[in-house]
């Protein structure tokens, strides 16, 4: 985007699309369109704030200090917590909207100034199931293999999970572009989306049924002679243990578990298999499961299986979820990984970081607890609580599973330390909370999906009171005595400096920055890692002479379906699933304060089927509660034929009584650490004081699958 100055109006910026930039081509949502309003006076924090405990022992209210106090109040908190409990007592959450260089600041910051192990962050609940299957699979995990551009050209593509007319708008025009050369689009979801609307074939299968669908298909490709046989003996491993997976989820019984009918499961199949290249690409869909990365395992089968990987126009990719998603995943904020990729286990990885930042391998805490478990640890008695907590750029409160509990643990932590540009609802927890600059105030590099790494510029001056993130992670460490640690730089709070250190720091590794600099960026309009040195192109595409793995040769996963953590019952009769809406993202904080956005979606609701609100007797606008065994949530009716008649689903992004991640399920991926927010078992309730108080409410009791659920012949909502 371009930002152009404007005098005297109630925002100091106005944002415009640039045309000639190769990725988005000048298109913005409607989230971009409006980033200029947080901008605004009064949109945000503009004063560090702490809070005082009472003479009786009771926390005071937040109240205006200096940055003095608050980051004396930050640095001595964190400092008592680790000489009266250890380094691992204090904790630290990062965000994948953090700039590739605070990232790897925070990631430094944790290992080298506080020495903890205890570091993870919110982009655990995001894309990590589709990181470890790449890597199981491919050696090497980024989000798509190849640019948005070489999707108008493939044959056929397959989307899991995924919702891009509302999540990413400006990449839908790729999509309609595919379409319009002749291909195929196959959309995988439970509700008719924007995006399904497009689509060429529309599969709605039961949430959480996602693995069953890709093994049935893959099982059509065997049984119906679309196996690339030359490919799979040439550049996979594995096949034989996937293809007798496979074979145990033969159609009939793949209807039973989805939903889907047995027409439509071989029109997909026949549609992927006879195609000359092909793409499947996941989102949040099938990767937020507790068996996120199985799941994810059986598509990435499907297109090594019909040898649509590792060639021009073909391959699996998976849909970011978050501003940084990509590079925020690659430098270090993760639980077991430092910079470039690398693994925090690895002796020679940790030789070469600790080099960079000037200690001795030895020096380096080892893996941490993931997102959740570190959330879940926070104020525990025992060698496994977390008594002190560093967050930037989060809002878990929102945004994490069992988001109750998150809540009660946040409050029993000795110290809550947030740095963010809004008070949050986690902010409102804190005890130092710390306003940083945001985008337009800050110049620092991005990694989007395709692995372009980009660089945006400060265009605006910040209010006076705001400052970085990296001066404030500086300003810790000098007051934690790591002044003369962390390599030549310290910890700098120049970004440019910053990045020239993260390139050192992942020379060697998969997400290979050496090459890469600000200069280039800018000339080149991004440059694709790897890149390992600056006569390097750049690699736009990997695969195609071979796979990240030693051999060579991607892996098949041998993986057979299994349900999900909870599935409904008797007292939890429907599914519940969560997702987003197109004038909100993520957990809320900064698009609830633009009046704009909020106009076109003022607040939470609960979609439902009209056969389900027939027996509940609810009409639309009707308020229902939603029950879990984890919390109740209250918010108004939507009632849509585009839903399966077994399945509700709510948005994420608001706070309060209509809070979804109340009632969503923290079960955890066994490999990734994912929640499962996807699927969850809940009872619709409609309120006394509702309109629908005074009709016959017939109680809905049984299992979904048994009582809404049949294969369907159409998708939902479409006439005969």
């Amino acid at each position: 985007m371009r930002l152009v100055p404007v005098a005297g109006g109630p925002v100091p910026v106005e944002v415009s699309g640039r045309e000639d930039f190769p990725v988005n081509r000048g298109a913005l949502c409607g989230k971009g369109q409006n980033a200029a309003a947080l901008l605004a006076p009064g949109a945000r924090l503009t004063t560090p704030l702490v809070r005082d405990v009472r003479r009786d022992g009771t926390r005071g209210e937040l109240r205006a200090a200096s940055w003095t106090e608050a980051l004396d109040r930050a640095a001595g908190g964190l400092a008592a917590v680790r000489d009266a409990y250890g380094a691992d007592a204090v904790g630290v959450f990062g965000g994948g909207g953090l700039t590739n260089e605070k990232a790897y600041q925070l990631g430094k910051f944790a290992r080298i100034a506080l020495r903890t192990a205890t570091i993870d962050y919110n982009g655990r609940f995001c894309m990590s199931s589709a990181a470890a299957a790449g890597k199981l699979a491919f050696g090497v995990d980024r989000g798509l293999p190849f640019p948005l551009a070489d999707i108008p050209k493939t044959d056929c593509l397959i989307l899991v999970g995924a919702n891009p007319a509302e999540t990413m708008p400006p990449a839908l025009r790729y999509f309609r572009e595919m379409r319009e050369n002749g291909g195929t689009l196959i959309v995988v979801d439970p509700r008719r989306t924007r995006t399904a609307e497009q689509a060429d074939l529309h599969l709605q299968p039961l949430p959480g049924t996602d693995l069953a669908l890709a093994l049935g298909l893959l099982h059509l490709l065997v049984a119906d002679g679309m196996v690339d046989a030359d490919f799979v003996a040439e550049r996979t491993s594995g096949f034989e243990q996937a293809r007798a997976a496979a074979m145990a989820h033969w159609p009939e019984r793949v209807e039973r578990i989805t939903g889907v009918p047995v027409a439509r499961l071989r029109e997909a199949a026949h549609h992927f298999g006879r195609a000359r290249t092909g793409m499947v690409l996941t989102a949040r869909g099938p990767e937020q499961q507790s068996k996120g990365t199985d799941t994810v395992g059986a598509w990435i089968n499907l297109c090594l299986a019909s040898g649509k990987a590792g060639r021009l126009h073909s391959g699996y990719g998976c849909l970011t979820g978050q501003g940084n998603g990509q590079g925020g995943r690659e430098h270090g904020q993760k639980a077991d990984q430092l910079p470039g990729y690398r693994s925090i286990e690895d002796p020679a990885a940790r030789t070469h970081v600790a080099a960079v930042w000037g200690v001795e391998p030895d020096a380096l805490p080892r893996s941490g607890r993931s997102a959740y478990e570190l959330l879940d640890s926070l104020g525990a008695d025992g060698p496994e609580g977390v008594h002190a907590l560093l967050l930037m750029g989060s809002n878990p409160v929102v945004s994490a599973p069992r988001a109750g509990r998150v809540v009660e643990r946040l409050r029993s932590l000795e110290l809550l330390v947030v740095s963010d540009l809004v008070l949050s609802e986690t902010a409102q927890l804190a005890d130092v909370v710390l306003p940083s600059t945001q985008w337009a105030e800050e110049t620092g590099t991005m990694t989007n999906l395709e692995g372009r790494v980009l660089l945006r510029r400060r265009a605006t001056q910040a209010p006076e009171g705001v400052r970085s993130d990296l001066w404030v992670l500086g300003e810790l460490a000098q007051r934690l005595g790591a002044t003369g640690r962390g390599g030549e730089g310290g910890f700098d709070t120049d970004p440019e400096t910053v990045f020239a250190e993260l390139c050192r720091a992942s020379a060697g590794g998969q997400a290979d920055y050496a090459g890469i600099s600000y200069e280039r960026i800018a000339a080149e309009d991004g440059v694709f890692w790897p890149c390992p040195a600056k006569d390097h192109p750049g690699t736009p595409r990997l695969f195609l002479d071979g796979f990240a793995t030693p051999d060579g040769r991607a892996r098949f996963a041998p993986v057979s379906h299994r349900p999900a953590a909870e599935e409904p019952d008797a007292e939890y009769p429907l599914y519940l699933t969560t997702g987003r809406v197109l004038a909100q993202y993520q957990s809320g904080a900064q698009t609830r304060r633009v009046a704009e956005l909020n106009a076109a979606a003022p607040g939470p609701f609960v979609e439902l089927h009209p056969r389900l609100a027939a027996r509940l007797g609810v009409a639309e606008g009707d308020p229902l509660a939603v029950v879990s065994r984890r919390g109740r949530v209250v918010a108004p009716a939507r009632i849509t034929d585009t839903i399966r008649p077994d399945t509700v689903f709510m948005p994420f992004h608001w706070a309060g009584t209509g809070r979804a991640n109340t009632l969503t399920n923290p079960a955890l991926d066994p490999t990734s650490k994912m929640p499962e927010f996807k699927v969850c078992a809940v009872r619709v309730e409609p309120l006394p004081s509702g309109p629908a108080s005074g009709r016959l409410s017939e109680p809905v009791s049984g299992p979904a699958s048994e009582r809404l659920s049949e294969p369907v012949s159409e998708p939902v909502g479409e006439s005969k």
